[in-house]
C-alpha cells in the first residue's frame, strides 16, 4: 500500500510509543520506595543479568519548544553541585543492594544537555560509577550531546573518562528553523565534530533529526538529510516531532509559528527514508537508519534488537536498567520506578532516604509476557507465539488468550501489505514499520486508546 492520505487518515490514530509495557502513563504513587527496594533485590536474580546505567541530567542553558524531556533551566552553580552530590549519594545506596558479580554492559547519559555541565561534574560521575560498579571491558558508554555546546577539548575528556559513543542533537540545518524552535545552532561544523569522534575512537555516532517542526519543508528537510548522508555518521534518526501541549505547555508556541499538516510530516519521512536507504543505510525499527556494519543493523538482521527509555540496543549488551537523577526510570525485569522530576524533591529525598522515587510499576506475569509479545513486534517486526510460549513456559492457547489473539484485527494489516501472518507468526513488511505501533496495540490487552492521551502513531 502507497502512503496516501486514505492512509494517514486509517492508521494515525492515538496510541502508545512503546517504549516500556505498560506506558508511563500506568505508573502510579502507590509504588513507594519500599517496592523498589524489593524489585532491586529480585531484579539480582532476573534477567538479564547485564546492567545498564542512565544518568540524567536535566539542566539546558535554554529550553527548546519542541522539547518533552524533563528539563531545568540555567541553574545556580551551588543547585549543579548539590544535584550531582545526590547523584552520587543514590549511586552508591542502589549500587549497595545489587550483586557485585553483575556486570556493566552499558552507560546512558541524557537530559537535559549531559554536556552543557561542567567535565569536572561528568568525571566525578564516572569515577563513582567505576567505584561502585564492575564495568564490562567492552562496555558502551555513551552521551547525548548538543553540539551547540560541544567542543573539541570536550570531546578529549569524554574520551579520557571511556565514553566512546555520541549521539548528537541537530534537529535540523536550517539555522532559521532552530531559531523559532529556539534552539542553538552547533558550535562547529558537525561534519568536522563527527570527524574529529572518529579519530579519538567514538563508534556508532548518532546524528538526531526531527520532521514536522514549524518552517521545515519537503524541500528543506530533504537538504538537511543530504547534508546528513554526507557526513556519513553510522547512525542517523529521523524523530517524528509528537505535538503534546496538554503534556508540555511550551508547544503550545509552535501552533502559533504553525506545524507542517500530518501529509508533508509523513512525506518528509518517506523522502528521507528512500535518499538514507538509497545511500546505503539500513532501516531499522522506528524511524533509524543505521550503517551495514553497526552493532544494531547487525542485531535487526539477526532479531536481536532491543528497545528502552534511552533508545534502540542489542539483546547481546543490554541490560536491566538503573536510572539515577531527576525524573529517571529505572527498568527492571518485574517493575518500572520513576524518580521525582522535580529537582528539589529530588535531591530532598535523596539526601534523607538515598532514594527518590514518585511513581513506578510492579508488573505481573501476564504483564512480563505481553511486554515480551510488543517488544518483538517493535523491535524486529516478527513475532512467533510459540517461541514466546516456550518462554514464559505456556501453552500456545494461553499465549493467545493473554494477547488476546484474534486474526481478524490483522486483516486490513494484511490486506493493505503491512504485514503477513503465517500461522503463529506475524512479520512486518518494511512499510508495515510505520504501523508497528498500531500492530502492537493490537495485541495490548490493556490498552485505553483515545485523543489526547497519546502522541499520533504514523
Amino acid at each position: 500500500m502507497s502512503v496516501t492520505s486514505e492512509f494517514l487518515q486509517k492508521y494515525n490514530i492515538s496510541g502508545p510509543r512503546y517504549t516500556s509495557y505498560p506506558p508511563a502513563n500506568f505508573f502510579h504513587d502507590g509504588f513507594k520506595t519500599s517496592d523498589y527496594i524489593g524489585e532491586l533485590v529480585s531484579s539480582n536474580h532476573q534477567k538479564p543479568e547485564n546492567i545498564s546505567l542512565y544518568i540524567h541530567i536535566p539542566f539546558c542553558p535554554q529550553r527548546c519548544h519542541f522539547c518533552g524531556c524533563s528539563t531545568v533551566i540555567a541553574q545556580r552553580k551551588i543547585v549543579v553541585e548539590r544535584y550531582i552530590r545526590a547523584l552520587k549519594t543514590e549511586m552508591k545506596q542502589v549500587a549497595s543492594m545489587l550483586d557485585q558479580s553483575r556486570t556493566v554492559t552499558q552507560i546512558h547519559w541524557g537530559g537535559g544537555t549531559p554536556n552543557s555541565i561542567s567535565m569536572k561534574y561528568i568525571r566525578e560521575i564516572m569515577e563513582c560509577i567505576r567505584m561502585y560498579f564492575d564495568l564490562s571491558e567492552n562496555a558502551e558508554i555513551a552521551m547525548e550531546c548538543s553540539p551547540a555546546y560541544l567542543d573539541y577539548s570536550h570531546i578529549d575528556q569524554l574520551s579520557e573518562m571511556g565514553f566512546n559513543r555520541i549521539s548528537l542533537g541537530i534537529q535540523d540545518f536550517r539555522e532559521d528553523v532552530l531559531k523559532v524552535v529556539n534552539r542553538e545552532a552547533p558550535r562547529h561544523p558537525v561534519k568536522d565534530i563527527v570527524d574529529y569522534l572518529r579519530n579519538k575512537g567514538f563508534r556508532g555516532i548518532n546524528l538526531d533529526f526531527i520532521y514536522g517542526l514549524p518552517m521545515q519543508t519537503l524541500e528543506s528537510f530533504r537538504k538537511t538529510i543530504e547534508q546528513a548522508i554526507a557526513i556519513r555518521p553510522d547512525r542517523i534518526v529521523t524523530f517524528s516531532y509528537a505535538h503534546v501541549p496538554w503534556v508540555k505547555a511550551a508547544q503550545k508556541q509552535l501552533e502559533t509559528i504553525g506545524l507542517p499538516d500530518a501529509n508533508d510530516k509523513m512525506e518528509m519521512f518517506l523522502q528521507a527514508s528512500a535518499q538514507l536507504t538509497e545511500a546505503g543505510y539500513c532501516p531499522i525499527g522506528i524511524d533509524h537508519f543505521t550503517l551495514p556494519g553497526d552493532d544494531l543493523t547487525k542485531a535487526f538482521i539477526n532479531k536481536q534488537l532491543h528497545r528502552n527509555f534511552q533508545g534502540y540496543c542489542t539483546l547481546e549488551t543490554t541490560g536491566q536498567v538503573y536510572a539515577f537523577g531527576a525524573s529517571s526510570i529505572s527498568q527492571l525485569y518485574g517493575a518500572y520506578a520513576q524518580n521525582f522530576k522535580d529537582i528539589t524533591k529530588y535531591m530532598d529525598s535523596v539526601e534523607a532516604t538515598g532514594y527518590a522515587i514518585e511513581r513506578g510499576y510492579k508488573l505481573n506475569a501476564e504483564e512480563q509476557l505481553v511486554r515480551s509479545v510488543i517488544n518483538r513486534v517493535m523491535c524486529n517486526g516478527l513475532l512467533n507465539l510459540e517461541e514466546v510460549a516456550a518462554e514464559f513456559a505456556l501453552s500456545l492457547d494461553e499465549v493467545k488468550e493473554l494477547v488476546t489473539f484474534d486474526p481478524s484485527k490483522f486483516e486490513s494489516y494484511i490486506s493493505d501489505g503491512l504485514m503477513q501472518l503465517h500461522g503463529n507468526e506475524i512479520r512486518l513488511s518494511d512499510t508495515g514499520f510505520l504501523c508497528a505501533r498500531n500492530i502492537a496495540m493490537a495485541l495490548d490487552p490493556a490498552l485505553k486508546a483515545g485523543e489526547g492521551v497519546y502522541s499520533k502513531t504514523v
